[in-house]
């Protein structure tokens, strides 16, 4: 980045390579060679003045609409870095300085959210205020915000649906029917219907349901720690092959990456073997007789009555919710309507269905089954966290530096199948919503078309490498609430079972991409 200019000619010649080094770091927009060269006359002719006097030169375009189409900034002394630098190590250091406040979220008490909102201004407002014009500026913001707002508003949506469902006892329908008293059984039950409920859900809501079925079913503790562990693998596992199941995989099939039915019949089998293969080893450890400790005392699960009316409730709403959800892709796939347009279809649906069979309760009672109640309960504050976070590597991806990142990783590692799992790996260590939202930003769709190999493997990797430690994904972050597990047991029981099942779905997807593709 750095060159010297002694001379109007030094000018002349040296303009085309610094257009393309400022290109880069996305501060000028791609010129073709006839406004190049208009550019360059302009430029030596200024020089001659300029220099003399020791000012930086600056060259303005003459039509106020070819305004966004040049800006060259250089300094007169030789060997000087462009003012561009400057910016990029800034936002660097202040991307950097929030994640790391993020990761340390418990220790330092301020919440994830109140500093991804920051940190996301911070850069924007920092390559704003470096950049010679400040309308294309706004414009990406713009951009980046119409693309993310599309992933808040389809969040928001299917939480809320999510929260009706359970509000009135619907999931019950499902978990009332594990009666099993075996430790295999269960274990097998438990994470092949966490399994399958993350793909139809989210991760997060399947953990918290059969977490607290497995309170229900498991009084040992130690057994317990074991059951949410595997509870935890099969969230992640389960909602990698799915759009609507993890963040990450929603954020690619909203962004064009991947289809639904691709992304379905070519993640089902890898997500279903990381699973299996830590199972069928955790089950071994188990003796076939072993027995769960079942509360009252061995005889069963006590649980209340419920009237006919509630039941038909229940069931009406968990399928108008569910089948609502397994509508959105088919939405999409005919409308070409953004999934975030079939989930609000999906959530007013619902909604009519709770106004109507609660009419005639009072307002007081009727309180309870109203979206608005439903509203109140969804997780806000990490919908947030997705708005700062997405809008902080929407900064680093318009200055270009993510695309430097991708080249720099393709030569130092070469090989784009080690890069992606090792993007797995990394999102066990730091959320896993900017990973994918950077390797969005650093690998574009002309280069990698929808349902590449490259996103495809990202959204197994990115979704199931969040297993690997307790805190990598936000299924892990709940069950650690809600069962008390700490950072220290889950890495010695359960860490080393999400490695070799990372390990052994990603060799299941390569094995079948080299013989189906």
């Amino acid at each position: 980045m750095r060159f010297a200019l002694d001379s109007a000619d030094d000018v002349f010649n040296t303009v085309p390579d610094v257009e393309r080094q400022n290109t880069q770091f996305g501060l000028l927009p791609q010129v073709d060679t006839l406004m190049v060269d208009q550019y360059r006359t302009g430029l030596a002719l200024a020089y001659q003045d300029e220099r003399k006097q020791g000012h930086t030169i600056s060259i303005k375009p003459r039509k106020p609409n070819d305004k966004r189409l040049f800006h060259l900034l250089l300094r007169d002394n030789p060997g000087s870095i462009p003012v561009s630098i400057y910016m990029i190590l800034t936002l660097i250091l202040i991307f950097a300085v929030g994640y790391l406040l993020i990761t340390l979220e418990h220790p330092i008490k301020i919440n994830k959210t109140a500093t991804a909102l920051i940190t996301g201004v911070l850069c924007w407002s920092v390559y704003a205020l470096a950049s010679p014009d400040r309308e294309p500026v706004v414009e990406n913001l713009g951009h980046h915000l119409s693309e993310i707002s599309e992933i808040l508003f389809f969040l928001l949506g299917a939480m809320t649906v999510v929260e009706l469902i359970d509000v009135h006892d619907g999931f019950t329908l499902i978990t009332d029917r594990i009666a099993s008293r075996n430790t295999r059984t269960l274990l097998w039950t438990i994470s092949l219907l966490t399994f399958f409920m993350s793909a139809l859900l989210d991760n997060l809501t399947s953990t918290i349901v059969m977490v607290s079925v497995a309170r229900k079913l498991v009084t040992d503790p130690d057994q317990r720690k074991v059951v949410s562990g595997m509870i935890v693998l099969a969230a992640n596992a389960g909602g990698a092959w799915s759009p609507i199941g993890d963040v990450t995989t929603t954020m690619l099939w909203i962004g064009g990456q991947v289809t639904t039915l691709n992304i379905i019949r070519q993640l089902l089998l890898p997500s279903l073997v990381s699973l299996l293969v830590p199972l069928l080893v955790v089950t071994s450890l188990y003796k076939a007789d072993s027995q769960a400790m079942l509360g009252t005392a061995g005889r069963g699960i006590s649980r209340p009555y419920v009237t006919k009316r509630h039941r038909f409730e229940r069931q009406l709403m968990l399928g108008v919710g569910l089948g609502g959800m397994l509508f959105v892709p088919i939405f999409k796939t005919i409308t070409h309507l953004p999934p975030y347009m079939g989930m609000m279809l999906v959530l007013g649906s619902v909604w009519v269905v709770s106004e109507l069979l609660h009419s005639e309760k009072d307002d007081a009672e009727r309180q309870k089954y109203t979206p608005a109640y439903a509203l109140s309960r969804i997780d806000t504050p990490s919908v947030m966290f997705f708005l700062g976070i997405l809008l902080a590597v929407g900064a680093l991806q318009s200055t270009g530096l993510l695309r430097d990142m991708a080249e720099s990783l393709t030569r130092t590692v070469g090989n784009l199948d080690a890069i992606i799992m090792l993007i797995g790996v990394a999102s066990a260590v730091v959320d896993n919503v900017p990973i994918v939202a950077a390797a969005m930003g650093m690998y574009d769709l002309q280069t990698y078309p929808p349902d590449a190999k490259l996103w495809e493997f990202l959204a197994y990797c990115a979704g199931t490498g969040g297993s690997l430690l307790l805190i990598g994904s936000a299924a892990g972050v709940a069950v650690m609430g809600m069962e008390r597990l700490s950072f220290g047991w889950y890495l010695r029981r359960i860490s080393w079972l999400a490695l070799i099942g990372y390990v052994a779905g990603a060799l299941a997807y390569l094995a079948q991409y080299a013989l189906f593709g």
